[in-house]
């Protein structure tokens, strides 16, 4: 028989056995770190909209790979900045590029980190859109073997997963055989499988200098008011031969992650994006909020609603606060 409700408040009045019958539990094991990645040396650039981030040669990245290590995180996902960008944007492809070398690098200093490296061409090419322009538009097909080609040079350099952002139709399909074909087959793909056309983007194209220089991005990201449209899109990756898959962004999208964890059996990503941790960060400066326990609400409800892995800009922080929590 249930306890009486004035039963289950007194035993839940102690902090161990709070954490005895708690359902929802968020762990180190749950997040992922993202990183950008920028050519030269001795560069350490803070992004303005976003505290506490910056953009690192790679040459500055350890201190952030050994945090990601000692805290238990599982893994970090890259983004690359090129020293240049053109029409079709080949610095994606670079072996040379940023995102290659802090691949190696990471593998060097933290071989046990997983990493994920992000595939999309909106901060190698000049106008910023995720694909090749053909008159203006995005031409879907023409943008297939690049993102291959950019994933391919990923897997190369040592990338546990490549995870195309783009949303182009058939980037699985594509990206899967490429790397099948050159011998890959052990490199996972990490989907991006619902990315909606989200408000909540704007720190993140400051970071990674993508903001498109014309239009939007409406043609290939989804209307954020959409739940079906995002079950046939996850779908759709997952018999393209994605191993997981992405909602983005998160914490405007719970019924979303919950819906993609209740139809199909592959692990669920949500990315808690930059306009997200802009905003805590913004309302903790102001004394509005506690930013440790606003974070640790707003991740916890993440892992609640169905996420096997969380990727925020809090991760250090937020395993920094559960180990002094014990959790």
């Amino acid at each position: 028989m249930p306890f009486p409700s004035h039963r289950a408040r007194r035993l839940r009045a102690t902090p161990a056995l709070r954490r005895l019958v708690r359902e929802t539990r968020l762990h180190p094991d749950d997040l992922a770190l993202p990183l950008f990645v920028i050519p030269g040396r001795r560069r350490c650039e803070p992004v303005a909209s976003m505290p506490g981030v910056c953009r690192r040669s790679v040459d500055q990245l350890a201190p952030e790979i050994e945090a990601a290590a000692a805290a238990g995180l599982p893994a970090v996902l890259l983004f690359g900045l090129p020293a240049d960008k053109d029409e079709t944007g080949s610095g994606a492809w670079d072996p040379r590029g940023p995102v290659p070398m802090a691949i190696r690098e990471i593998k060097r200093r933290a071989p046990g980190l997983a990493v994920v490296t992000d595939v999309c061409l909106c901060a190698y090419t000049r106008h910023g859109h995720c694909g090749v322009l053909r008159r203006g538009a995005i031409d879907n097909d023409a943008t297939l073997p690049l993102l291959a080609r950019s994933a391919l040079c990923h897997a190369r350099a040592g990338a546990d997963l490549v995870a195309p952002s783009d949303m182009m139709d058939g980037r699985v399909g594509a990206i899967r055989a490429a790397l099948d074909r050159a011998g890959f087959a052990d490199t996972g793909i990490l989907s991006y499988a619902v990315k909606y056309a989200s408000a909540f983007y704007g720190p993140f194209r400051d970071a990674a200098a993508s903001a498109p220089a014309h239009g939007d991005r409406r043609s290939h990201q989804m209307d954020p008011a959409n739940v079906r449209e995002a079950l046939r899109e996850a779908a759709a990756d997952a018999e393209e031969g994605a191993d997981l898959l992405m909602v983005k962004p998160a914490l405007a999208c719970l019924d979303v992650i919950r819906a993609v964890r209740e139809a199909l059996p592959l692990p669920v990503a949500a990315y808690s994006v930059s306009g997200e941790y802009a905003m805590i960060k913004a309302a903790a400066a102001q004394g509005w909020v506690d930013e440790r326990a606003v974070a640790l609400e707003s991740l916890g409800a993440m892992k609640r609603a169905g996420a096997d892995v969380i990727f925020t800009y809090h991760a250090l922080d937020a395993a920094r606060w559960l180990a002094e929590a014990g959790a």
